[in-house]
This record gives structure tokens, sequence and C-alpha cells, in this order.
């Protein structure tokens, strides 16, 4: 009964609590009196079948006089009751949290007991192990001294060299090589610095010199030349490894010596043998074409004059072969641009009406000489400026239209052409009605040297890597190009190239007050680049060749208007001299513009310093100007520079458009200036190159690229200063790298070479 009692007198004593006992005795009066009238009622209606009135009065006062008391007795137990069951429900709690208390401490016990058996036991596996370890320590001790002695004796009978020095720089250790190169026993040199022992330009000051390697986080290896006492000339590879303890302090130096010297002997006979080569190439190349270039343009102007038929005939042949052994001279610098993975791609925006008249010049041209027909395809609105590479379309849409020629007896060769505007998409279809090609011969016409076994195709002469050229520089420009073709009917190549459409950009005269420019620039002839084009626009301009002359001005000199700031100096960053100018009061406000061959990465270097913009290298004059004008004229038009297609295939040599402004802006007698002032200089980059590259001191090698590369873009250089820029950034191959700037200096020169004749054209 103790169960369902128990949630009654909860429950009961809840409502207790909840209404109180006043409302709660009220209620409960008013239920016995309700409950007494009814009894009364029924009882009545029961035995006399009528409601006896008075006896229901009298049951109604016996209620209200009783029901109190009943009430009263009946919350006075109900509480009491609540108060023992509440009281039984807490001690049956503690009970319980007692007997759960008491289990944990037996269990944490027991659990204590075990872990004192186990480390008892561990601490007697420990001493087992530990008499163990004595005993193998003792082992390994001997067997190391024993190796030692081996080890010693391997390194004494070693032909290298070898030597270490402590953190002083004192001689620690060495070998019997060592010794005998240094002319001198372990026991003078142990323990004594090599100042003490030889002077500074004795040969054996070259084996130890360090080129600050403490100062350097890796390993170096150099060549070094040592002159013994009877003149014999050794090289010796010496590779210098600094340690460095775990806090990165330097500890020591190991060096190692190995005889090279047959190697380098062979390696100077071999470089003078490439070397003379390579001149003789250069030289061969460029007096080839210079009488090619000049049968090339005068057998035109034979043919635009009056002949006789034969003699159109004989001019037609001259003027077509030399065309193709142009566009084979041009076939092979491609090619070997894409062995070394160098083809660039220069986008410009270009006159479609003007590319495609020219290309229709070309070829009604080379069909006019062999007697076909030549017809154009296209929209007929083509005043559209697109986004192309000219000079690499140009060539592949020439050598297309070659091949029809050259296969086609007679009919028609055809040069239909096509732009959606809707994906962004120009194509080209060079169509002929010649041999044909086989259906097996397809899928290998792009390969490389690749020639149709067809007896026809055979007869013609070709190289064999025009299509494969056309075929890469189609790939480099996001392209495709494809061939479908019928035997006696005639070939279909097709050529499809994403671009983009522009809009025609015009120029806008600009004004700028007179100024007087600080600039700062370590490269003489990028400095004299820039200070002419700023004294032809009226501006002074005090030079500052390195960061500790430009501070020293900035604190003298009070009327300068502008900073033009070089990023790599001699002596200290661009970055560095940016923040004095910011932390000074009185140059806080100065304007400082930043030149860099690379705008991007010098405005990440410079992320925390206010600049006011950046010009790239070569300097842009439309850009100068627009800098210029809008620090120092805001309410000056804006102009934008258009470029310039050229035809010429030096484009991929040249840089046209920062020439012909500078022609414009210089004149062509500040221009020769220019270049006579790189090519003295030029020797001096080349050397330092590779006297850096010999060393292999990395970070010299690119400082002595970087300034290379600023320089070739002041005059125009274009493949120099990207060459240049490759050998700055990307990682660099030790191995056949000095052949590699042998090559490059050759073809600079080259490029050299042809940017004077351009300079004299222009």
């Amino acid at each position: 009964m103790q169960g369902p009692v128990h949630p009654q007198v909860k429950a009961f004593a809840s409502w207790l609590r909840k209404w109180g006992k006043l409302k709660l005795a009220l209620v409960c009066q008013l239920l016995l009196l309700l409950f007494a009238v009814a009894a009364t009622v029924i009882f009545n209606t029961v035995v006399s079948n009528q409601v006896n009135l008075p006896q229901v009065l009298a049951a109604s006062g016996i209620t209200l006089l009783l029901g109190p008391f009943f009430i009263a007795f009946l919350f006075y137990l109900v509480l009491h009751l609540d108060a023992a069951l509440s009281y039984l429900e807490d001690s049956a709690h503690q009970e319980r949290l007692l007997n759960e208390g008491m289990q944990d401490n037996i269990r944490q016990l027991n659990f204590e007991i075990e872990e004192r058996k186990k480390a008892f036991q561990a601490k007697r596996r420990a001493i087992d192990e530990l008499r163990k370890e004595i005993a193998e320590r003792k082992k390994a001790q001997i067997e190391l001294e024993e190796q030692s002695l081996l080890i010693r004796s391997i390194v004494d009978s070693s032909p290298d060299l070898f030597y270490y020095r402590d953190e002083t720089g004192r001689f620690a250790s060495c070998n019997k090589m060592f010794e005998a190169i240094m002319g001198k026993p372990a026991s003078e040199l142990i323990g004594r610095y090599p100042a003490d022992i030889y002077t500074d330009d004795s040969a054996q000051a070259a084996i130890l010199t360090e080129h600050e390697l403490h100062m350097q986080p890796s390993e170096l290896t150099l060549d070094v030349e040592f002159v013994k006492e009877d003149g014999q000339l050794l090289w010796f590879e010496m590779r210098k490894v600094p340690f460095y303890d775990r806090h990165g302090r330097y500890i020591g130096l190991l060096g190692f010596g190995r005889d090279i010297t047959s190697r380098k002997l062979a390696e100077q006979a071999l470089e003078k043998a490439y070397l003379d080569k390579g001149k003789f190439i250069a030289t061969l190349s460029h007096e080839l074409r210079t009488p090619l270039n000049g049968i090339v343009g005068l057998s035109r102007r034979l043919l635009e004059s009056k002949l006789s038929k034969q003699q159109h005939g004989w001019a037609n042949t001259i003027f077509s072969s030399a065309e193709t052994l142009g566009n084979i001279f041009n076939d092979i610098i491609d090619l070997d641009k894409i062995d070394r993975q160098d083809l660039d791609i220069v986008y410009q925006s270009v006159s479609l009406r003007q590319f495609i008249n020219d290309i229709a010049n070309f070829a009604e041209l080379l069909c006019q000489q062999k007697g076909l027909r030549f017809q154009l395809n296209g929209p007929n609105k083509v005043d559209y400026y697109l986004r192309l590479d000219p000079t690499r379309l140009r060539q592949v849409l020439w050598n297309l239209l070659n091949n029809a020629v050259k296969f086609t007896a007679s009919g028609t060769v055809t040069l239909s052409w096509n732009l959606n505007d809707e994906c962004n998409q120009l194509d080209f279809i060079v169509e002929d009605t010649g041999i044909g090609i086989a259906e097996q011969e397809q899928e290998r016409i792009f390969d490389m040297y690749y020639k149709s076994n067809d007896g026809r195709r055979l007869s013609i002469i070709g190289s064999g890597i025009g299509l494969s050229v056309s075929r890469a520089l189609v790939e480099a420009m996001q392209g495709r190009i494809s061939v479908s073709s019928v035997i006696g009917k005639g070939s279909r190549f097709a050529v499809v190239l994403p671009t983009d459409i522009a809009q025609q950009e015009q120029q806008a005269a600009i004004s700028c007050p007179e100024l007087t420019v600080l600039l700062i620039e370590d490269v003489p002839l990028n400095a004299e680049i820039a200070t002419g084009l700023l004294e032809q626009r009226g501006h002074s301009v005090i030079l500052a060749e390195t960061g500790e002359d430009a501070i020293a001005l900035l604190e003298t000199e009070d009327d300068i208007d502008l900073v033009l700031l070089d990023m790599q100096l001699p002596d200290m960053s661009g970055e560095q001299i940016a923040h004095y100018i910011r932390q000074e009061a009185h140059l806080a406000t100065l304007p400082i513009v930043v030149l860099s061959a690379n705008v991007r990465k010098a405005e990440q270097q410079l992320a925390g310093v206010q600049v006011d913009g950046a010009l790239a290298k070569p300097i842009n004059t439309t850009k100068l100007d627009q800098m210029l004008a809008r620090l120092f004229s805001p309410s000056a038009v804006k102009a934008q520079h258009q470029p310039r297609a050229d035809s010429d295939d030096e484009q991929q040599l040249l840089d046209f458009a920062t020439l012909n402004d500078y022609i414009q802006s210089l004149g062509k007698d500040a221009m020769k200036r220019s270049v006579q002032l790189f090519a003295q200089l030029l020797p001096g980059y080349m050397n330092r190159l590779m006297e850096t590259a010999v060393q292999r001191q990395q970070k010299d090698f690119q400082e002595a690229a970087h300034k290379l590369k600023g320089a070739a873009a002041s005059v125009g250089l274009l493949w120099v200063q990207q060459q240049a820029k490759r050998f700055e950034q990307e990682p660099l191959s030790w191995q056949g790298l000095e052949r590699q700037l042998v090559d490059f200096h050759l073809k600079t020169e080259q490029h050299l070479a042809a940017l004077s004749e351009f300079i004299e054209q222009a």
C-alpha cells in the first residue's frame, strides 16, 4: 500500500504548498459540504422518495462544524507524512552515495596496489636494462675507437684533401693530403689560425678562403686554382660545409678538396672550342642573313618594275627561293626556342583589317608566282581590334599558305576566316586543290622532321619542321590546329584561337609642371634612359647610385619633388630607403614611385610602406606621363597607350613598342649612345655572371642577372631581358650553366647587332 499512497501524499502536499492552507481548506470544506448535501439527498430519495429539507440542512450544519477539524487533521497528517517520506528518501540517497564512494575507494585502492606492483616490476626491469646498456656502451666505445682508427686511416690514405676548423677558425684536424698541399705537418697546423701560417696572397690562402661562409646557412662548392712552388697549376673542387648546433650557433667548418686539374683543363679546352664554334656560327648566321635580306628586298623591287616575261620568271624564282630560305631560318630559330621552352607569346591590340590584308597580300603574291588563284573568304565587317600575338599568328598562316602553294600545281588556294563574338574565338581555314595527304599520313604530318613517303611530296624540297613549329606556336597561344585531306583533291588546315575583342585606344596630351626628381638607380644605362626621358620633359634630375648617396641627398636637398626608387641597390634595398623616407617627418609626404622589372613583386615587398605608384622597367613614356600627371596634375586627361602591331620577325628579339617610344621621345642619337653604353657594360655583366656561376654563388648570380635584365629592358632587348629574368627567378642548375652563359653571351651580341640595325633604319 505504501507504493500507491506515496505519490498521492506527495501530490497533495505539493498542492498544499502551492495553493496555501487557507485556499485549499476552503476548497476541501466546499467539497465536504457538497458531498454531505449530495449524500443526504440521495439517501432521502432512496428511503422516502422525497427530499427532507431539515435533514439536508442538519447535514450541512454538521459538515460546517466538523469539516474544519477534519481538514486540519488531514493537513497535519499529510504534511507530517510528506516530511517523513522526504526524510526516508534523503536517507536512502545518502546511503547509496556512501556505498558508491566506498566502492570507488575500494577500486582505487586495488588499482594503486596493482600500479605499485607494476612499478616494482618496471624498476627491476630498468635495473636490468641499465646493466645491459652499460655493457653495450662499453662494447660500443671499444668498437668506436676501432672505427675511429679505421676512419682515420681511410682519411689519411684518401687522394682528396680534408681539414676541419672550429668555431674560432683554428685548425682542429686534417689528413695527409692536406699536409702535403699546405706544405706543413699537422703538428704545425692544429690549433693555429691560417693567417698565422700563410699570407693573404699565398696559394694556400686560395684553398682556405671561406667567402664569408660563416654567414651562409648552407654548404658551398667552388673551383679553386692552386699554383705549386714549382709552378705546376692544379685545380681543386673545394666543398665547404658549415656546422651549427641545435640553437643555430656556428660551431665549425669542414672542408674537402678534390683534384680536378684534368677535368678543368678539358673543360677549358671544350669551352674554348665551343666559344670558337659559337662565334663562327653567329658570324656565319649574321653574314648569311644580311645578304639574304638584300636578295629578298631587291627581288621584290625587281618584281614591281617592268621586266620581260623571262626576267620576271627569274626574279620570281630568286624571290621565292630567298623567302623559303628565310622561312627555314625562322623555323630553325623557333625550333631552338621550343626545345629550350623559351617560346614567348606577346599579346597586342591588333587591327583585324590590317592583319588580314597583310596575310592576303602575301598569299596573293605567292599564288601569282605559281599561276594559282587566291581567294579570301570572310565577313565584310572587319573593323575589329583583337588581342593577339600578330607575329606568331602571321608565322603560322604564312607557313600554311606556303605549304598550300608548294603542293598545289594548279587551281585555287583559299584563306577563310571567321570571328565568333559569342565565344571569343577566331577561326582560320587554309584550303588548296593540291595533291592532298593520305589518311595514314595525316596523324604524323605535324611530327618533327616528318616527310611523307609519297613520291610526289618527296620531290618537293622542304625542311620537315614547319608544321611542327606551327603546331607548337598555336598551342602556345592556347589554340588548336587540325588537318583533313583527300588524295588528289587537296588539303584543309584549320586553326582555332581564343581571343578578346578590344577597342582602339586613343592618346591624349598630358601636361605636368617642372619637377626636381631624385633618381635612385645603380645601373648606368637605366639611369641615362630615365634621365633623358625626364629632362626631355623639362624636369631636373638628381642621380644617386647607392642608398647611402640617396639618404645624404634627401637630408641636404630641400627642393626634391619626387623620388624614383629602384628596388635593388648595391648597399641596401629599396624597401629600406622607402621606410627611411616615411619615418622622417620632413619627408613623410614626399611622393615615391618605385622602378622595378617586376612591379607585382615590388608591391608585395612594399606592402607595409606607403608608396605613390610603380613603373615597370623599361620605363614606358606614356605610363611615366600618366604617373606624373596623376601625382602633380590631377585634372590632366589620363592617356592610354595603343600597342603597335609589328610585322617584323625581330619582334621576338626586340621590344618595338618601347624602342619606338624612346626614339620618338629621346631621338636616334640618344638611343645610339644608350646602345653603345650597353655594349660597353655587357662584358662586365657577363663576366660577373660567369664568375658567380663558377663559384656557385646563387645570390650574387641572381643579383647580376637582375642588373643585366634591367639594362637590357632599358634598350629594348626583349629576349635578353626575358632570359636574364629566367636566370634571376627560376631554380638554378649549376650543371652546364657555364655553357649556357657562353651561348647567352653570343646571342646577346647578335641581338645587339640587330638592335643597332633597327635604330639606323628607324
